[in-house]
């Protein structure tokens, strides 16, 4: 082996120096990457929350629909509404018909408490009101005490 080869194969390394601002520009690189990541993340969440919500609100206003329209018996008390979103996953049989009418396939999973449980508000009960009074299923919202992007609750959604 020449002593020629023997620094041509030592220049082809890299020095400290560069190692080091290398591993700078990495580190910066990285702390920038990680609250985009979990903005992304919580964004993603915050979008499956609403699509639960409307899918939800969607099959209670379905069903309230079909129930002015007598399609489905209409319980006293219930106001049109259903009972539970259990019965919006069931179904109810349409009057004179032997079909039976699904709203829901299942009852979403809340994104923020990751549990298939949601706060639920009558027809009969306050607009603000976190107890249900459980005549029927007016409303919907999450369980979750977080903030959202915006600043507001996830709850108020």
């Amino acid at each position: 082996m020449k002593l020629s080869d023997f620094h041509r194969r030592a220049e082809r390394g890299f020095t400290l120096a560069e190692m080091v601002m290398v591993a700078g520009l990495l580190a910066i690189l990285a702390t920038m990457v990680l609250p985009v990541a979990k903005f992304t993340v919580k964004r993603r969440k915050e979008t499956e929350l609403r699509l639960a919500l409307r899918q939800m609100r969607t099959a209670i206003d379905e069903y309230k629909r079909l129930s002015d329209q007598g399609m489905i018996p209409v319980t006293l008390g219930s106001e049109g509404y259903p009972m539970d979103l259990e019965s919006l996953v069931e179904g109810v049989d349409l009057v004179g018909q032997e079909v039976k009418r699904k709203f829901l396939r299942r009852i979403p999973v809340d994104p923020m408490t990751k549990e298939a449980e949601w706060g639920k508000r009558s027809y009969q009960d306050d607009a603000d009101s976190t107890s249900w009074g459980g005549e029927n299923l007016w409303d919907v919202y999450s369980l979750s005490d977080g903030t959202a992007i915006d600043g507001s609750k996830y709850k108020d959604w």
